[in-house]
């Protein structure tokens, strides 16, 4: 077997066992802790976490571990698995459908392998550098509209939205008087795998964490798309915006992000 068709195996295995228990779990009251005002863990999101970092360290124990609800599990390797166990905890307390388990592998500081689950539709969607982009084995890509004002767009608030609404929701009127429609799922990771399937033309977001984006923006990309910072730069999984498109409408969207940071003020 081939050290890249392990790396891969490993993580879908981990993200379906992780999937498992999200659905075990799922439609039940939960314990909540709130790491912010608006910011919720469960237990679930504490045993989706264990479960896939044993799962890693097991096939990989010399490799560092990201993950949202645990401490850097830092041993100097230029592997580093990057972990988002419940993206979408919020959704998940709350019953509604829109939540995944994302696993991302950076090796030497570029995302090379993205797995991203969702259990509640059973769709696995998967990425590795320079093979393209799969759902459920099938190969995705993202859409081929050309027009900002008849695009499907998605977004998500930050969790400082109570101190920064106002600016928020400029790029949102923004974006809302020049294209058909915006949704606000409630999890980037699934935000940005729709796009790379085509059922989004857009998105866009800040202060988003490495864990929410380095497996699904890499799923972009070999769907097609294109990801970039709010200045049309290069975007990394470190940096705290992104702008993620179909590329056919990417600087129009470059355009409307301009127009508001040129009348708002930077939070």
């Amino acid at each position: 077997m081939r050290e890249d068709d392990h790396y891969l195996q490993v993580a879908v295995a981990a993200a379906k066992e992780a999937g498992r228990i999200q659905m075990e779990h799922y439609g039940h009251s939960h314990s909540v802790e709130y790491k912010g005002e608006i910011d919720l863990v469960t237990m679930v999101d504490k045993l989706c976490d264990r479960t896939i970092r044993e799962r890693i360290r097991d096939s990989f124990p010399e490799h560092d571990l990201l993950t949202e609800e645990s401490s850097f599990e830092r041993r100097g390797s230029p592997w580093r698995w990057i972990i988002d166990p419940l993206d979408g905890t919020t959704n998940y307390v709350h019953g509604f459908p829109c939540f995944c388990v994302s696993i991302a592998l950076e090796i030497e500081g570029e995302v090379r392998l993205g797995v991203v689950y969702n259990p509640i539709l059973d769709e696995l969607f998967y990425a590795e550098r320079g093979k393209g982009a799969h759902l459920n084995g099938k190969r995705i890509s993202v859409s081929s509209e050309d027009q900002l004002d008849r695009s499907f767009l998605c977004t998500g608030f930050p969790y400082d939205v109570r101190e920064n609404g106002d600016f928020y929701l400029r790029y949102f009127r923004e974006f809302m008087m020049k294209s058909l429609a915006i949704r606000r799922p409630g999890s980037a990771a699934i935000d940005l795998c729709y796009l790379a399937a085509g059922r989004f033309d857009g998105f866009w977001e800040l202060k988003l964490h490495p864990w929410d984006v380095a497996a699904a923006s890499l799923i972009v990309l070999e769907a097609g798309g294109k990801v970039t910072d709010f200045r049309g730069g290069p975007f990394s999984i470190y940096s705290r915006e992104i702008l993620a498109s179909n590329a056919l409408i990417h600087e129009e969207m470059l355009q409307v992000i301009r127009y508001v940071n040129s009348i708002g003020h930077s939070t």
